[in-house]
């Protein structure tokens, strides 16, 4: 996440040369492409972190540092 970036809340997941935006609502790709298994484990991961990442999307919105989500087991 960026401060002060544009809605939709997004964030924005990177994996080798591979980046896609993702919103956190839906957890629609906003644009990007990313392999299929990379995928699957980011929207695993926001699935579970969901709140987390509204949480910080608002202290970014603020000009806050956002607080450290959980990586995946």
């Amino acid at each position: 996440m960026y401060w002060r970036d544009h809605s939709p809340p997004h964030f924005h997941a990177n994996y080798a040369e591979d980046e896609v935006v993702i919103d956190i609502r839906t957890l629609e790709i906003l644009r990007g492409k990313m392999s299929r298994r990379a995928l699957a484990l980011v929207l695993e991961w926001a699935q579970e972190h969901r709140t987390e990442l509204m949480e910080d999307w608002e202290l970014c919105q603020h000009k806050q540092s956002p607080k450290r989500i959980s990586p995946l087991p």
